[in-house]
């Protein structure tokens, strides 16, 4: 069996979590058929494996105690030499590596043949996304101030979707035909899954178990009030494991993400910019050469609905603001109900004790 390592490389907001999360649910059938998505061990999430042998390729510390990724690289490089027929890597934070990095990756799986999976969606959907994800990370930028650095080509993001740089970098010694770009249908269905299916090279009977995963959007009202929050709390705690665990993953992705005020939507202001993006995109996948799976077409955004009236996500009213926040204070007031806190738990031992010592 031909030994390829496939590194799925992003970009952020294009499925990436879908897809991680589907590999890891069918990795023992993936398996049978050749297709390796590594794990750490059973006590750590495949997913949580790979973000952090991201990080440590990066040599970056996200999210977690200091030095809570070092070792995960090499740990993945070992278990991908250990694979036979197709190892897949993915991780989102790998779409702006610097060469230096990139050349690491490259010379630590030299040997099998290597492929590059990248994932893009049009700008006008994406930089909404992509601001929401950067306030649920910590951020505390406006929406404007977002997209005027992105115009400039400064913020992280930018380098994240940025196509013909992060193709340029992770294809660069490469022949075309290993890099594969999936674009992202503009309607959320199936053909998404199918399209990154076809780039990993799987059958569709080999992942049969579907995931419930997805990394869904805030309104506008949800997406300041997390901006609001952010600015209270200090930047340090909001790179910690129990900011992602309290305000990004319970608030932001389990809770106030059901509520349903404006979605953000790009201002119509900045859909020539949008356009100019898609075209440089369009123009350079073209003239490539590389496999595009989907539609160049999807690239192109679709220009704002004349009928539908742009709501400002930088001036949320009070009103909503209030109802969000009150939304938010219920779910970790009812959080805050199931933890015992400690003092708490110092007594109940001690009761234990003394029953204990009574039954005797």
């Amino acid at each position: 069996m031909s030994r390829r390592v496939i590194l799925h490389v992003g970009a952020p907001k294009t499925g990436t979590t879908y897809v991680q999360d589907r590999l890891t649910l069918n990795a023992a059938t993936l398996a049978r058929h050749g297709v390796h998505f590594p794990s750490r061990n059973r006590l750590v999430d495949a997913s949580r494996f790979h973000f952090r042998a991201a990080l440590d390729l990066l040599g970056q510390d996200w999210g977690g105690d200091p030095g809570h990724a070092e070792g995960s690289w090499d740990a993945m490089v070992r278990r991908v030499r250990r694979a036979s027929g197709t190892a897949i890597i993915s991780h989102e934070i790998l779409a702006p590596a610097p060469k230096a990095a990139i050349a690491k990756a490259m010379a630590d799986l030299k040997g099998p043949e290597i492929h590059i999976v990248y994932a893009v969606r049009d700008p006008a959907r994406q930089l909404p996304a992509a601001w929401q994800e950067s306030i649920k990370q910590g951020g505390r930028w406006t929406f404007s101030g977002f997209l005027d650095r992105v115009e400039k080509g400064k913020p992280w993001f930018f380098h994240a979707m940025d196509l013909p740089r992060v193709l340029a970098s992770w294809g660069a010694h490469l022949p075309p035909e290993n890099v594969h770009v999936v674009t992202v249908p503009h309607q959320r269905d199936e053909r998404l899954w199918q399209r990154y299916r076809q780039a990993f090279g799987i059958e569709e009977s080999w992942a049969p178990e579907d995931s419930t995963q997805v990394n869904s959007s805030l309104g506008i009202a949800e997406t300041q009030l997390i901006r609001q929050l952010n600015r209270r709390v200090e930047r340090g705690a909001r790179r910690s494991t129990a900011y992602d665990q309290l305000i990004r993953e319970m608030l932001a992705q389990e809770h106030l993400v059901h509520r349903r005020s404006p979605p953000v939507r790009l201002p119509p202001d900045r859909y020539d910019w949008s356009h100019e993006q898609a075209e440089l995109w369009i123009d350079w996948l073209k003239g490539s050469g590389v496999d595009v799976i989907g539609d160049v077409e999807d690239l192109r955004p679709v220009p704002p609905d004349p009928d539908v009236r742009w709501r400002n996500p930088d001036q949320v009213t009070a009103k909503p603001l209030l109802a969000a926040a009150l939304s938010a204070l219920q779910a970790m007031t009812d959080e805050a109900a199931t933890r015992t806190p400690p003092e708490m738990q110092l007594s109940s031992r001690v009761r234990t004790g003394v029953e204990r010592l009574r039954g005797k």
